[in-house]
């Protein structure tokens, strides 16, 4: 069944609004990928440079999002004389986000440099480094709950999606010792990434609804449960991964199109009020999933859909309202359109980004 349709004032919900003027280690992660699979290897280089900036210090310490100059104190203010785009108050500066811990970002930042090496980009000493120092206190600090790569206002939770990008980690950093002879605990980062990947299969898994869900405990969806099979954790045809791509489509979609988690009545674990768009992001991971599964057909409707949407200059926007069919959020978002590169690569290449990042 559908998510619940709503109306356009409910939709954009007036307190979702946050300054995105930074640079989100994630988000980077992602276009690097992006970058690195049409042969943008000095863009690559060059991110690694500044990542080494941003991070340098204690990697408990690790921020999620830094100023494009590696600044680190980003507070949040709300603007209360400014009404914002139809009313839509409180205007802010600044995201308070920054404080928070997403353990995913660990994950992305080594699958990152993992895939830049791939890539054809040496290793470095000073990265490798930094990577070693993260991996130290990520033994620990992934039993953690944290907020989530949609960075909750709510209650931090164990999120399945935060512990696949522990166990990202782990994996990659095995992959580095075994493929590029760097040095570590290889031992006891497989002993890790298997214990991280039992506890997920465990404690995230909903036999009775054949499903990962969003956080361990919870009987709630997540678009981001879609990444599993492209970071490798489970193979394509494994039953549990075609499992949760059924169950997103059959809970998590409006017309098609994909939410990032449920925010109607009594659902949300963002801690915010109203409703918002379909993310268009996710519903280009569903596309990319599709692919893998082999229904590639089902994959190429849903891309020309999403391509569909653009404006008379191709962008797109972060959301999609299907009910009143328009454009939400901010404009232009590279997340859209790092979701559009990727998901025509995977659709049309012999081995896209996907079918390569699983791999390793």
């Amino acid at each position: 069944m559908a998510a619940p349709t709503t109306s356009l004032p409910e939709v954009i919900g007036g307190v979702r609004n946050w300054d995105y003027r930074y640079c989100w280690l994630r988000d980077a992660t992602f276009t690097l990928q992006a970058l690195l699979a049409v042969g943008y290897e000095a863009e690559a280089e060059a991110w690694r440079d500044w990542l080494l900036r941003a991070v340098a210090g204690d990697p408990s310490q690790l921020q999620i999002m830094y100023g494009v100059a590696g600044e680190r104190r980003l507070p949040e203010l709300e603007l209360g004389w400014l009404a914002g785009h139809q009313g839509s108050r409180p205007v802010r500066i600044g995201n308070a986000a920054a404080a928070q811990r997403q353990l995913d970002v660990y994950g992305e930042v080594m699958d990152a440099l993992h895939q830049a090496r791939l890539a054809g980009i040496a290793p470095d000493v000073e990265s490798w480094n930094v990577q070693r120092a993260v991996l130290e206190w990520l033994e620990s600090g992934w039993r953690e709950p944290d907020h989530g790569l949609w960075e909750i206002r709510g209650d931090p939770r164990h999120f399945v999606h935060s512990k696949v990008m522990c166990w990202v980690a782990f994996d990659r950093a095995a992959r580095a010792v075994e493929h590029f002879g760097m040095d570590g605990p290889i031992h006891r980062w497989r002993t890790l990434r298997d214990e991280i990947h039992d506890d997920v299969c465990d404690r995230g898994w909903d036999t009775e609804r054949a499903t990962f869900t969003q956080s361990y405990g919870s009987n709630e969806l997540d678009a981001s449960l879609l990444m599993i099979p492209m970071v490798g954790f489970l193979p394509p045809q494994d039953k549990r991964v075609i499992g949760t791509i059924d169950a997103v489509r059959r809970e998590l979609t409006n017309d098609g199109f994909v939410d990032r988690y449920p925010t109607h009545s009594g659902m949300s674990v963002d801690g915010l009020p109203g409703r918002e768009g379909a993310f268009l992001l996710c519903t280009f991971w569903l596309a990319d999933a599709l692919a893998l599964i082999g229904r590639r057909d089902e994959a190429a409707a849903l891309l020309e859909r999403l391509i569909g949407l653009g404006n008379d200059v191709g962008l797109l926007a972060e959301e999609y309202d299907p009910i009143n069919r328009r454009m939400l959020g901010n404009f232009p978002q590279a997340f859209s359109h790092v979701g559009l590169v990727n998901s025509a690569l995977n659709l049309f290449e012999a081995a896209g980004p996907a079918e390569r990042r699983k791999d390793g």
